[in-house]
């Protein structure tokens, strides 16, 4: 691969340092908040991540593309290998592009992907130094620029669950327990870990008023951006406390269970997005190893009473997730499912089956 034969291009931090990289993707200028993954595999997961909405992804990994991007085979009415219909990252920034892959599942390559996408992306940018700054000044905006400047837009003062929730409802399976899900950006394979058992999954919009329908379990999904912006689901889920039905919500799930219950959430310095993040559950000696992609966290010190801490970062002492102390309600900040990524704490699904199966009784 020659870099001189793809065009140059500048990466501009809102602290006003720029980086100088080559375009393999789609050449249109763009803004975002700038992140970085520190996982070694799993970018097309990633990229297709609705978390990832309104941000530029930078993947700590030295060389990028190798296994190329796999096909589009459905299953059950998702895509078999990504965890939505799209990339939903606003860009990409690698240090070195493979532009030869092989893989038995590739279908092509990462840059032609990103380019159909129309999803810039940069490489030849010193990742490690990038990242170094993130981590000393902690998450900032940031600016991909082609020809005209282009002004910072911060993602984090609109409401990202809006754009990548689901717009009406969708049903998959026909199991005896009816898992209503909350879509606020969630992963295919969240649905696909659901389907394993014997399950009917009605996944609902961020907003949708679900009082009359017919369901066992709650489920609150992943998603983007901060929180609060969901008022109408944070409403909508404060009710469901009030009854016995089981709650399980993971990443923004966890999040809005949180402030329904009336605790507080906050910024992360620099998130927590990697494949291996170790968490503790509360008052135990069990630890696990997570795969998380997540800006914002609960705030301890502000868990309402009957709440309890279920996990905790053993990296910074974040919380991790939620327990009620006498209703079937949990939740994690990590994703169990972890695609890709480790699947250690993958339990916690047949454990909110199994709070369904005794409230059904």
């Amino acid at each position: 691969m020659k870099p001189e034969s793809y065009r140059k291009v500048k990466l501009v931090l809102e602290n006003g340092l720029t980086f100088l990289g080559w375009s393999f993707g789609y050449e249109e200028s763009v803004s975002g908040e700038i992140v970085f993954n520190t996982a070694m595999t799993g970018y097309p997961e990633s990229l297709t991540d609705p978390s990832y909405c309104g941000q530029i992804l930078v993947l700590t990994y030295p060389s990028i593309g190798n296994y190329g991007v796999p096909s589009k085979d459905q299953e059950d009415g998702l895509h078999r290998y990504f965890e939505s219909e799209r990339i939903h990252t606003t860009g990409l920034i690698i240090s070195d592009y493979s532009e030869k892959y092989n893989h038995w599942n590739a279908s092509q390559s990462l840059g032609s992907w990103l380019k159909e996408e129309k999803v810039p992306g940069l490489f030849g940018i010193d990742t490690r130094m990038l990242t170094k700054i993130i981590r000393e000044n902690g998450t900032m905006l940031a600016k991909i620029i082609f020809n005209d400047d282009i002004p910072f837009e911060n993602p984090d003062m609109e409401n990202l669950v809006a754009k990548v929730s689901v717009a009406k409802k969708i049903v998959y399976g026909n199991g005896q327990h009816r898992i209503l899900l909350i879509d606020c950006g969630v992963k295919s394979n969240i649905i696909r870990y659901l389907l394993r058992f014997d399950t009917t999954v009605i996944r609902v919009p961020w907003d949708y008023d679900y009082q009359n329908e017919d369901y066992d379990g709650l489920f609150i999904s992943n998603g983007p951006g901060n929180p609060v912006h969901c008022e109408q689901t944070i409403s909508h889920i404060n009710r469901s406390l009030s009854e016995d039905r089981p709650v399980f919500g993971i990443c923004l799930g966890h999040q809005l269970v949180a402030l329904a219950s009336g605790a507080e959430t906050y910024k992360l310095k620099f998130g927590h997005r990697s494949h291996n993040q170790p968490v503790l559950e509360y008052n135990t000696d069990k630890a696990w190893l997570t795969s998380q992609n997540h800006g914002y966290a609960v705030k301890t010190e502000s868990i309402t009473n009957g709440w309890k801490p279920y996990f905790i970062n053993l990296n910074d002492d974040s919380n991790e997730g939620l327990t009620h102390q006498s209703k079937p309600f949990f939740t994690t900040q990590f994703h169990p499912e972890a695609s890709s990524g480790p699947t250690d704490t993958a339990f916690l699904f047949a454990n909110f089956i199994k709070a369904i199966e005794t409230w059904k009784k």
